[in-house]
């Protein structure tokens, strides 16, 4: 197997703390003011493919508390925003302007808020040299709003103001400038504020319908009030909800180039007791994937699509898997159907040989990118990617124009290790890709059902993720205590 770094690829930071002057960190000492301004901010460009790239932004507030803000900078090379999350933004010609969303606008004294980005750039993409908050430069330190009475005087840089950490996988994400466009949970909440619901359940005995959520924002999932719910009776997961707010929430799989099993060739649905599991000693249901299972949402919002970057993680059992095609997670035709080499962008888990393999007896993480299962850059064998055995398994698919990656490790413990990294397979209809956007679980592109797996919690993001911002995750998910 071929790896090789990004070329691409670089993480370029600047934390605005300071103004320089002939390269001397310049500070002031002011009268005490009936008010105060300042800030800093940190500005990270994540990932670049040819012609776009993504960028994160933490601004935090030094100054007095504030109920709304606007964060101004300019491009100097002729950039531009193509697509922004967690606020709203104009730009004319260089000039940017972002502005809080609804529910991020106040910021106390010392708290941040951040927001990432896609943009499109040409040629060279240099940093911004200089942000404003609310018309106030951004220099690491605080300025009374009237003028100051005395002369600065020079000083050493002070240290960059560093974001928070996540509280959940995707605020991790959003903080690397990547953040989530689908969200799947039936163990836990994904962001740290989370406090919506994480999936639904449907008695057999009378077809009621109830939604549960976590015990508490950002927690885990409230497994007795599914217990209460469906004593004396058998439950089926009927929805996985979305949590990033885009409604990507996945449903009973309809038929496509294959028929499922249950009424109007539909898949099943999964029995919502049968992947007990505990997450952080509270006890917790994952999505028991049978031959014949499959969800799906073939209608989604903000999900990569052509050759668009995008990352994806799920955690699985790492012990329940079978040799049908396909148990898969991620990015797939949105009419149910084969549509050709390059159509899918998933994460697959199993011990099928037909298509590719790794060392071992498997059972393997690879992408299941349309008409292929691929373990490295050549179709069929790669002696890179091993059999892997984890009662809990995480597995990571990510992909950007001609680059690829796979990677995984122990939910329980320890780091991620990477499989492959490189360019697209070594095969026709690979580069450029030819993503559509559907998001599947449990099934193949064409709803191929044969597979058998359990899902615990993925997500899907715009823009590709960072080793590093993927490290912190896999932090969090062994943090989380699957049991």
């Amino acid at each position: 197997m071929s790896k090789r770094a990004h070329p691409a690829r670089r993480v370029l930071a600047v934390a605005a703390t300071c103004l320089t002057v002939a390269g001397v960190a310049v500070s002031g000492t002011h009268l005490a003011a009936a008010a105060t301004a300042g800030c800093s901010v940190t500005y990270t460009i994540s990932s670049q493919w040819p012609g776009g790239f993504g960028a994160g932004v933490t601004v935090t507030n030094l100054g007095d508390p504030l109920t709304s803000w606007q964060l101004t900078w300019s491009f100097t090379a002729g950039q531009t925003i193509t697509q922004l999350w967690n606020g709203s933004y104009t730009q004319s010609g260089s000039q940017v302007t972002v502005a809080n969303a609804s529910w991020n606008g106040g910021l106390g004294t010392g708290a941040s808020a951040q927001f990432g980005f896609n943009g499109a750039a040409t040629g060279s993409n240099p940093v911004p040299a200089s942000f404003a908050l609310n018309g106030v430069t951004c220099t690491g330190g605080t300025t009374p709003t009237s003028s100051p009475t005395s002369s600065p005087t020079v000083g050493p840089t002070p240290s960059p103001t560093l974001p928070p950490p996540g509280s959940g996988p995707c605020d991790i994400y959003a903080r690397g400038g990547t953040p989530c466009v689908a969200a799947h949970s039936t163990t836990r909440a994904l962001y740290g504020a989370y406090n919506g619901p994480l999936y639904q359940v449907r008695r057999t005995a009378d077809n009621t319908t109830r939604d549960i959520g976590p015990l508490t924002a950002g927690g885990v999932a409230d497994a007795a009030a599914q217990d209460s719910f469906c004593a004396n009776t058998t439950c089926l997961i009927t929805i996985i909800y979305d949590q990033s707010g885009r409604n990507n929430r996945l449903t009973q799989a309809p038929p496509g180039g294959f028929q499922g099993p249950a009424a109007g060739g539909y898949d099943n649905l999964a029995n919502a007791t049968a992947a007990p599991t505990t997450v952080g000693g509270h006890k917790a249901y994952g999505v028991f994937v049978a031959p014949g299972t499959g969800y799906r949402n073939n209608t989604t919002n903000g999900v990569a699509r052509g050759d668009q970057p995008e990352g994806m993680y799920a955690l699985f059992d790492g012990t329940h898997y079978n040799g049908g095609c396909c148990f898969d997670y991620g990015n797939a035709e949105t009419n149910s159907r084969d549509n050709g080499n390059g159509t899918m962008e998933a994460i697959y888990f199993g011990n099928i040989k037909v298509w590719g393999y790794g060392t071992g007896a498997g059972p393997w993480v690879m992408a299941d990118l349309e008409n292929g299962l691929f373990s490295g850059v050549n179709p069929g064998y790669n002696a890179n990617d091993p059999s892997v055995s984890h009662r809990y398994l995480t597995a990571i698919v990510k992909g950007e124009p001609n680059h690829w990656a796979i990677r995984a490790g122990n939910a329980q413990s320890g780091g991620l290790s990477t499989y492959y990294d490189g360019k697209r397979p070594n095969a026709a209809g690979y580069n450029p890709m030819k993503k559509e956007g559907a998001i599947i679980l449990g099934i193949g592109g064409d709803n191929s059902h044969s597979a058998a797996g359990t899902f615990y919690e993925g997500v899907m993001t715009s823009g590709y993720p960072s080793g590093t911002t993927e490290d912190a995750v896999q932090a969090n998910i062994t943090a989380a205590g699957y049991r």
